[in-house]
């Protein structure tokens, strides 16, 4: 490949830059590497004139004609044309006229030829004669002149204007309708190059009769609007040119990423598996933001009846209210788990029943949570539950250390946990409970191996939940933060301010950690279930990766390449 110019601001400079740019884009994959072959280079050889049309439209002997070929050259010539395959070069007036292979004759290899010349054509004589184009050869001449950009640098010929029963103002008045938009912007020129080349070869013509069929076959207007065309010259007329091929090499490429086949398949499959995925993440993490919303408005509806239950004699919470708050806390934090557990189940099933196995089981939410059957009579009141409310009513007077003590050593003692899950597990309604989905247990009374130490780690993590209520209830029973130095009343709205305010702390903090913790937790699961659906979806995902990535650049170049037409044409 030859260099690109590149050392001035012209048109030329630019296309090439924008040719060159192309190039990178083209060699970074090798479905479109081969296209680098065909991208515009810095070209200073004359002008290229094509002449496309049917194989019976009179080409080669309009080249004779605008060359004054001596009779023999000409019989040579035109003998040649019928068997031509690939495109001929002729001089004239400094530039090359190129002979394009006929086309609509059916032959494939004329056709394909005749192409490659019209794109790298510099402008183009479009011929056709006086018994005008049909329907194919109409398409092929706008083709050539919206699609591949020549409508500037073109001219129409309507050749073979002397033929008996033409009429000459019908025939350019049919020509004109089939250019439609185009008609005001291409030149249309009647021609006869037989004539011309008979009034220069034919020695038995007479000097009035030779002088009256060349100035009557057209040639000499075709060749002033030819010269019209190319005035500009190769710095003025070339750079259009290798931009509109340009934009066709481009769009050659986006064809070529263009999927079927075995790759369709698999971009379509791991579009498909992103989607899953995408839709299973955005349903927990509703679920997420939702649930965590709601355990921060129980927070806070918690507080607001703590802080009315604000007594007007002593300025404290009531023992009742303080422990049936504290309950309410846990439960709103367990009723979280429960739902997010339940949403990631929800998805994990979703997944389970388009992709089977590899779908990897999320890790069970922060207690193993299960929600219990609805159906299932509650127990009776746990040990543990007990010694809640117990350790709460004490706390009333000694501030909630004790509680928060007792439930602590709860949490850190495998024993107690342990005795609190043989407790559950004495009573099917107890066993369903600690273990809706059988995996602890193996029925009332008994445990699976290791059952024992899961049902207790479950025991522990209620337990945690009860720590952190009796931590939020703290400022509930530390009557030791009352302001004494204010009068009564002043006292007891500034007790149920502040038990206000910290509730709502409360509740935005959890709501903060609950969404951060759930968010994380989702986002490893996600993460493995990409790594196990890797080898169904990683050959179609890095081709759709790569193919995107092309056509963004590609689209860009074009989106560019356009504008330089554009303003080549304005």
């Amino acid at each position: 490949m030859g260099p690109r110019l590149t050392t001035d601001e012209g048109p030329s400079a630019r296309v090439l830059a924008l040719s060159a740019r192309a190039e990178e884009v083209l060699n970074a994959h090798p479905r479109t590497r081969n296209l680098t072959a065909s991208l515009p280079q810095a070209d200073t050889s004359p002008l290229r004139i094509a002449l496309l049309g049917p194989y019976s439209a009179g080409k080669s002997m309009l080249i004779a004609a605008l060359r004054r070929l001596p009779a023999a050259e000409v019989e040579e010539l035109v003998d040649a044309a019928p068997k031509t395959q690939e495109a001929m070069l002729h001089p004239w007036n400094g530039v090359s006229l190129v002979d394009l292979p006929g086309t609509l004759s059916g032959n494939g290899e004329h056709s394909a030829a005749a192409r490659r010349g019209v794109r790298g054509a510099d402008a183009l004589m479009i011929v056709t004669t006086s018994e005008l184009p049909g329907e194919a050869e109409t398409k092929a001449i706008l083709q050539a002149l919206e699609t591949d950009g020549f409508a500037d640098r073109s001219v129409v010929v309507v050749n073979k204007m002397s033929a008996e029963n033409s009429d000459r103002d019908v025939v350019l008045n049919e020509i004109r309708k089939r250019l439609g938009p185009f008609a005001d912007r291409v030149p249309i020129v009647p021609t006869d190059a037989r004539d011309y080349v008979d009034a220069a070869n034919d020695p038995e013509l007479s000097d009035e009769h030779r002088e009256l069929l060349a100035s009557e076959s057209g040639i000499d207007a075709l060749t002033a609007e030819l010269r019209r065309i190319l005035a500009p010259g190769v710095e003025g007329v070339r750079p259009k040119a290798q931009a509109c091929e340009l934009l066709r090499v481009l769009a050659d490429a986006e064809q070529l990423w263009e999927l079927d086949g075995e790759e369709l398949d698999a971009a379509q499959t791991a579009k498909k598996a992103e989607e899953s995925v995408s839709r299973a993440k955005e349903g927990v993490m509703d679920a997420l933001e939702r649930e965590s919303e709601v355990v921060a408005s129980r927070i806070r509806t918690a507080g607001g009846r703590v802080a009315d239950s604000v007594s007007e004699k002593n300025v404290v919470v009531p023992v009742d209210i303080a422990v049936a708050v504290t309950g309410e806390l846990v439960d709103a934090r367990t009723d979280f788990d429960v739902r997010f557990s339940s949403s990631l189940r929800a998805a994990f099933d979703a997944l389970v029943a388009q992709y089977g196995d590899g779908v990897p089981e999320p890790e069970d939410w922060v207690n193993d949570v299960d929600s219990p059957e609805p159906t299932l009579a509650a127990p009776t009141e746990s040990p543990y539950k007990g010694a809640i409310r117990e350790a709460a009513e004490k706390a009333a007077k000694a501030g909630a250390g004790r509680l928060y003590d007792w439930i602590k050593k709860v949490a850190d003692s495998s024993e107690r946990a342990a005795a609190v899950a043989d407790w559950l597990n004495k009573t099917r309604a107890g066993q369903r409970v600690l273990d809706a989905r059988g995996k602890i247990t193996n029925g009332v009374g008994k445990f699976k191996p290791w059952g024992k130490g899961k049902a207790a780690d479950k025991v522990t993590g209620w337990a945690g939940k009860a720590q952190w209520a009796v931590a939020v209830m703290g400022p509930v029973l530390d009557v030791k933060s009352v302001v004494q130095d204010q009068s009564k009343w002043m006292a007891i709205n500034k007790r149920r301010q502040a038990l206000r305010d910290h509730f709502t702390e409360v509740a935005l903090g959890q709501r903060t950690d609950l969404a951060d913790a759930g968010e994380r937790h989702l986002s490893e699961w996600i993460a493995e279930m990409e790594r196990s659906l890797s080898d169904l979806t990683h050959p179609g995902a890095q081709l759709s990766a790569a193919r995107e990535t092309a056509l963004k650049e590609i689209r860009s170049l074009r989106d560019e390449v356009e504008k330089l037409v554009g303003q080549a044409t304005d």
